[in-house]
């Protein structure tokens, strides 16, 4: 009988949990697209966003309700730390991945860069300078002056720096 109110307690808990990280994960996706539109980013750029907001909120919720239906905690975060391990060394191995993800995340929440600026990336071996087309999870494609379109792995776009030399806004105040 004893046993039966702990499966209860433990199965009302899984429940709460799974509602609270599903009302999060809502409200998450809904301020990342509330700030893209502001932004003025494009929806496949924001899908890396869903993604990585996804992979969070589920992985959290894996972790605490392994805890609440009782998983020894100093085998579970040896069998995290193994599976760490394991992650770190394959990214590692392709940490090129891992950084323009990273540098793409940076780019859309905390870059004034948007779709459609005219922009100079600052590069002493080339003179890259266009419009901004798109942005993906790992490259910025931009078409040059000379007509040239080119795409440039985004974590060189935040080592190399750019300089914005005319925002959208500015574009479209100055065709109106």
């Amino acid at each position: 009988m004893q046993d039966m109110t702990l499966y209860k307690t433990q199965i009302l808990i899984t429940a709460i949990l799974l509602v609270v990280i599903l009302v999060l994960n809502s409200l998450s996706k809904r301020a990342i697209r509330r700030f893209g539109r502001t932004s003025a980013i494009n929806m496949n750029n924001r899908k890396i966003i869903f993604y990585l907001s996804n992979l969070f909120f589920y992985g959290l919720a894996i972790v605490v309700i392994t805890l609440i239906w009782g998983v020894n905690l100093q085998e579970f975060s040896v069998f995290i730390s193994s599976i760490l391990a394991i992650v770190g060394i394959g990214f590692v191995a392709q940490w090129s991945i891992l950084s323009n993800l990273t540098a793409s995340v940076i780019l859309f929440f905390s870059h004034p860069l948007r779709l459609g600026d005219r922009i100079r990336v600052m590069d002493k071996d080339f003179d890259w300078t266009g419009k901004v087309e798109d942005i993906s999870g790992f490259y910025l494609f931009m078409r040059t002056d000379d007509g040239r379109k080119i795409s440039i792995p985004t974590n060189l776009v935040i080592q190399k720096g750019i300089e914005i030399l005319q925002s959208d806004e500015e574009v479209n105040t100055i065709e109106s």
